[in-house]
């Protein structure tokens, strides 16, 4: 198992840790890969009824690392297996829980919305800023979203890059704790314990079901996404956008919408 994504088990919980926190947890290949791979473990381990994906350090997960972007691993991160970090399209029949112990932003914040529960530090913010680098969020981010808060913010945040505290997104339904940054992780244990308990079978009916509402007709959005992002990747703007925030610089756009 690579140390990109440590796995630890708790009874029956397994903590996914993204460990990267000198990149703030941000998504290259190797990283997708290992996530993946975590992932499938989990799903395979019967002993493990419930999991835990979190962030080593003060950042859950900045999202795509633009410089591996610019590299040429954009599509070994966001169109792979289980697409965007081997994770936000991944085949389960078993909850995961966000603890969101930092920013979750861009790819991060699809990452915790690809989970069943949030648990968010105080500190937590949240953000789709995907289109101040001259792309857009296209790991799920603007559907899933405007299906758990109402849909007029979901495109705000989405059109406008802003960012959602830990405490706003609670009141807006999408987060489902808010406690101190040192208690994320237990506070995810809790939780995950919680639902571990119950009966294995009715988790996994009530898990279906609750995914299925939530995700009817995802596949109509997936195709969309795909089609939109087909364009806008092969775009200048997708290039000028990573390389001046690489370059810490204002960028210059070139695209007309």
């Amino acid at each position: 198992m690579s140390d990109l994504v440590l796995y630890e088990t708790r009874g029956p919980v397994a903590i996914l840790t993204l460990n990267r926190p000198e990149q703030r947890n941000s998504v290259d290949a190797a990283l997708a890969e290992a996530l993946r791979a975590a992932m499938a473990r989990l799903e395979a381990d019967p002993a493990v009824r419930v999991g835990i994906v979190t962030g080593n350090g003060s950042v859950f997960c900045a999202g795509m690392d633009l410089k591996a972007f610019l590299g040429g691993e954009g599509e070994a991160i966001l169109s792979g297996e289980n697409r965007f970090a081997g994770f936000v399209d991944a085949p389960r029949n078993k909850p995961m829980i966000a603890a969101v112990n930092g920013a979750a932003l861009a790819g991060g914040f699809e990452i915790a919305l690809a989970c069943d529960l949030i648990v968010a530090a105080e500190t937590a913010v949240f953000g789709l800023p995907e289109v101040a680098v001259g792309i857009f969020a296209c790991a799920g981010g603007p559907f899933r979203l405007a299906r758990k808060i109402p849909p007029a913010k979901a495109l705000e945040l989405a059109l406008t890059a802003d960012r959602l505290t830990a405490q706003e997104g609670h009141a807006l339904g999408l987060v489902n704790r808010v406690v101190a940054a040192e208690e994320v992780l237990e506070a995810a244990l809790a939780l995950a314990h919680r639902i571990a308990r119950n009966a294995p079978l009715g988790v996994a009916a009530s898990l279906a079901l609750g995914r299925a509402a939530q995700a009817a007709d995802e596949r109509v959005f997936w195709a969309l996404s795909d089609a939109l992002w087909s364009d806008v990747k092969a775009s200048a703007d997708a290039v000028e956008g990573p390389r001046a925030f690489a370059e810490k610089r204002p960028p210059v756009w070139s695209a007309h919408g």
